[in-house]
């Protein structure tokens, strides 16, 4: 089975048609150091005041027009500790990241790790140095500490650029949106609107009433409502498309970030979308990638070491904690998952038999019973 023959990949005609984006900025930063109160000064809206303990739980996509010079796509991820792949994930979509430190705190580790992830990902960095209007604010410390990772602010010569904002007094926010949008125009961000979409899962749920959605980050094309999908080794057709107001669309272009429903399981985050021609060709490439997916599963499972062998000859086998995870988002199940293998030791070890997204359901009980 050639996925190609389903897929179509890009062509020549379509470097054609290429037109200006808007750019995906993701926020990052340490915990608490205002990343979301920024994004719902931008955006108007008390997002940061429905989160438990005001930290972000899950990644939010959000478009927001910018007058009449654009949109631009927030990426708004987790600053938890515990969150670090799904921070890792929101670099690997992002085309400029602006690193939020509070003026008042300095580098943190997480101003460290979102640094890193960013570099890697090979992204620029804006930086926000928050919390401004604080009494201790010290905005020069924050650049000093921040040279040592190559951020050399405008003013020392460098090309770092460098806004001081206040999130709760709403300061320094259309300089913030002037220089996302300055580096938007340097980056020469392209795509082309006439193709069929190409997406990445940015986050996906189980929903009781909609069941499975996703929200999905458009990176080239034009996604539309009834169009049949195949998403990592799901597949459906797109019953409804919903922006994060809750306002219905049709159709969503390059860099547009919607909800959606209509397939037929969860995907995972940082799954990439394709459209296809038909149901039952998505259903098709959906099921080879199940098949592929589950044989290299298998193969994984039933390989053991040496060392695996005497232990269990010797009668000393080491304790296994055998866990089946739910969460309510794919994300948390990554996270918490990471967190719990971390716990194994020489003499104990956590073995996750499971991980997926929904209630706890009968099955997984069974599973749980089976297993110990």
């Amino acid at each position: 089975f050639e996925e190609t023959s389903v897929i179509a990949a890009p062509t020549a005609k379509d470097d054609e048609n290429l037109v200006t984006r808007p750019p995906v900025v993701t926020v990052m930063g340490h915990v608490d150091h205002g990343k979301t109160s920024l994004l719902d000064a931008i955006r108007k809206k008390r997002v940061a005041a429905g989160e438990a303990g005001g930290i972000t739980q899950h990644i939010g996509a959000y478009s927001v027009p910018v007058g009449d010079r654009g949109t631009v796509t927030f990426l708004d991820t987790p600053g938890h500790a515990a969150f670090t792949s799904m921070r890792a994930r929101g670099a690997k979509v992002t085309d400029i990241v602006v690193l939020v430190v509070a003026a008042d705190d300095g580098v943190m580790p997480q101003t460290e790790e979102a640094i890193q992830h960013a570099k890697a990902a090979g992204v620029p960095i804006i930086v926000a140095v928050n919390k401004i209007d604080r009494p201790d604010a010290n905005a020069d410390r924050v650049m000093q500490e921040l040279t040592k990772f190559e951020l050399l602010p405008e003013a020392w010569g460098g090309d770092t650029m460098y806004i001081s904002t206040s999130a709760t007094q709403e300061t320094g926010i259309s300089e913030l949106l002037d220089g996302i949008l300055l580096q938007a125009e340097v980056l020469e961000l392209k795509a082309n609107p006439k193709r069929s979409a190409v997406g990445v899962v940015v986050e996906a749920q189980l929903d009781r009433g909609r069941g499975p959605v996703a929200t999905i980050l458009v990176k080239d094309g034009t996604l539309r409502r009834g169009e049949a999908v195949v998403v990592g080794t799901c597949s459906g057709k797109i019953r409804a498309m919903m922006d994060d107001t809750g306002a219905a669309f049709n159709e969503a272009g390059p860099s547009a970030a919607m909800e959606i429903t209509g397939l037929d399981s969860v995907p995972e985050a940082g799954d990439v979308l394709n459209v296809v021609e038909s149901g039952e060709a998505a259903r098709d490439v959906a099921a080879h990638r199940a098949g592929t997916k589950r044989a290299a599963d298998q193969a994984g499972g039933n390989a053991m070491s040496l060392d695996d062998l005497m232990r269990r000859i010797e009668g000393a086998a080491v304790l296994e904690l055998r866990i089946v995870l739910k969460a309510d988002v794919q994300g948390s199940v990554e996270a918490v998952k990471a967190s719990l293998l971390k716990l194994s030791t020489d003499e104990v070890k956590v073995n996750i038999i499971y991980g997926g997204v929904g209630a706890i359901k009968e099955s997984d009980i069974m599973l749980a019973a089976v297993d110990d």
